[in-house]
């Protein structure tokens, strides 16, 4: 009954969390590009491909669209929309007949001026895939699942209203990182947990973990003089007016943010493996409790050292095909500084985890068996009464 009622209890307060979150301005909503424009979702109507030129794999020029309004302020109207292409295969997209896009509408008023399709219209799809992650989970785990869900969700507004906002604001990164992951970690645990010894041990081992991967982070960026421009869009983010933002330890933050989840699970994972152990077995000692939890914690490191590796990789594997496809040889691969950050990614996020296992162990140990009371005196005559 205790545990329900922690469990109800975290559910309410990430609730609230939620609803704050919602609500709370990111102080950027102002920062609008083309005042003057507005987005809709249109369908296109036909096409016209004859200004479209192709050289080898490249092809530019333009896409006229004959395009119908299907929301906004004039929605029902046709116009003509056009689809510039730049010759990039990861920017450019073409339309067919029957295809929904995004359109940005340039006006005077009731009076439509340009429309520019800006990609194909995915927001539909987006919300049907995560309303059937959501159904799925609460089928399938019921309450569990369904905390779950307001799990996913709050992590979703913290990185967005929190984290995001406060690294454009300039506030240190790491420091940042740190408390939000922090923020998450207790939050997502007493969704599992509720609030009981669980929580304190699988907590205390997880940020033990990122703490350590916070550290190795700084000293390995330092120490490999990678410098955060290596991340994808940074640079258009400095020449955006943000040209004061400490890139590298926006990196150095986004290594123990991307270990986090992988540092929770194993947490779980040894905590409530620990705990089923007590629970089956109430008179264990720490030491052995301790014992059990270690062996589980060796088991699970065997596989999630790999964990990060796989991740990683997969992100990676289009870069990896280039160099391969050029003859590079491995020192100069292991020499690039994009792989460099991606071994400190991967083997300082792997490190978080090694040391977690042991972590949470210990403390899962130390704070779920419970005691045994001493067995009462079966001598009536020592408890001061007289035998029958």
């Amino acid at each position: 009954m205790i545990h329900k009622d922690t469990s109800r209890a975290a559910v309410i307060a990430s609730l609230i969390c939620i609803v704050i979150l919602f609500l709370l301005p990111t102080g950027f909503e102002g920062a609008l590009q083309f005042r003057d424009a507005v987005k809709c979702k249109v369908q296109v109507i036909s096409v016209d491909n004859s200004r479209i030129r192709d050289t080898g794999l490249i092809r530019y020029g333009q896409q006229i669209c004959t395009i119908k309004f299907i929301n906004g302020r004039f929605k029902g109207q046709t116009a003509e929309g056009w689809n510039m292409l730049n010759g990039s295969l990861s920017e450019d997209k073409l339309f067919a007949a029957g295809d929904k896009a995004q359109a940005v509408v340039h006006h005077d008023g009731n009076e439509i001026i340009s429309v520019n399709l800006i990609d194909h219209y995915r927001l539909s799809g987006e919300l049907v895939l995560a309303l059937a992650f959501a159904l799925f989970l609460i089928i399938f785990a019921g309450g569990v699942g369904a905390r779950a869900a307001v799990s996913f969700i709050l992590t979703v507004l913290v990185i967005w209203k929190l984290l995001v906002p406060l690294y454009l604001k300039g506030t240190d990164p790491v420091l940042v990182g740190l408390a939000v992951t922090a923020f998450l970690t207790l939050s997502i645990l007493a969704l599992v947990y509720g609030f009981d010894k669980r929580l304190l041990s699988s907590f205390s081992g997880a940020m033990l973990g990122i703490c350590l991967t916070a550290v190795l982070s700084i000293i390995c960026t330092k120490g490999f003089k990678i410098h955060g421009a290596i991340m994808s869009y940074s640079e258009s983010l400095l020449y955006s007016g943000f040209e004061s933002l400490n890139l590298t330890r926006i990196f150095m933050s986004g290594i123990c943010i991307g270990a986090s989840g992988a540092v929770m699970d194993l947490s779980v994972d040894i905590t409530s493996a620990v705990h089923e152990v007590v629970r089956n077995r109430p008179e264990i000692t720490r030491r052995d409790a301790i014992k059990s939890g270690m062996s589980v914690a060796r088991a699970a490191m065997g596989t999630m050292t790999t964990t990060l590796l796989l991740a990683y990789s997969g992100s990676s594997i289009a870069l990896l095909m280039t160099f391969m496809a050029q003859g590079t040889p491995v020192y100069n691969i292991l020499n690039y500084n994009r792989v460099t950050a991606e071994i400190i990614d991967t083997i300082v996020g792997s490190f978080g985890l090694a040391t977690t296992a042991p972590f949470t162990a210990l403390l899962a140990g130390l704070l779920l068996p419970v005691t045994p009371r001493r067995a009462l005196p079966q001598n009536p005559e020592k408890l001061g009464q007289q035998p029958v």
